[in-house]
């Protein structure tokens, strides 16, 4: 690396169309990368096939081929890397629905994922998606710290949003989600 280049510097160049800086900058975040793939996986079955490593590398795959990309600074690099594997995650639990809608018994049980939890991340995924729609910023504020799993600081960073900024739309996200899974089990109930 040059002197002088930071993480800041090497997003850029990056962006710039400068494929080496890229091959830098992965050594410098690959800890953060996989600190956010596992707050993506924690509740997944243990013996799937993506494990947190794959999904960093999934990601890697993903963010590789991305063109002119303009990246803020870190945060902005790790909330996008965020979303990267949540899209990864969802589409997962979609083939594992087309999966089981197909009856392939053997794909099945080889999938990421058990059937209650691809159920209960495209609900998640569902309801983040309504949410950004009618909240935006509370959603990224939400999908930052929770999904994304960076701190505080991190989120205000990353949204340029002030700390107490981020700590009330994150109270108000709490509160529509609580809302929103007593809702759902309340439909769920009358369903059954």
């Amino acid at each position: 690396m040059e002197p002088g280049r930071d993480l800041t510097d090497l997003l850029r160049a990056w962006g710039d169309g400068d494929r080496a800086a890229f091959d830098e900058l992965i050594p410098l975040v690959y800890g953060e990368l996989r600190r956010i793939a596992r707050s993506r996986l924690r509740g997944e079955r243990t013996d799937h096939t993506l494990d947190t490593t794959a999904l960093v590398h999934e990601a890697y795959l993903k963010l590789v081929h991305i063109e002119r990309v303009h990246f803020k600074d870190r945060g902005h690099f790790l909330a996008t890397t965020s979303r990267i594997m949540r899209r990864i995650l969802v589409d997962y639990a979609n083939r594992r629905n087309a999966l089981k809608r197909s009856g392939k018994k053997e794909e099945l049980e080889e999938s990421l994922m058990s059937d209650k939890v691809a159920e209960d991340f495209l609900w998640l995924d569902e309801a983040l998606v309504h949410f950004a729609q009618s909240s935006p910023r509370h959603s990224e504020v939400l999908e930052h710290r929770y999904f994304g799993g960076l701190s505080l600081e991190e989120t205000a960073e990353a949204l340029s949003l002030s700390l107490a900024t981020v700590k009330r739309y994150l109270q108000f996200a709490r509160a529509w989600l609580a809302r929103e899974l007593s809702e759902s089990a309340r439909d769920g109930d009358t369903k059954g």
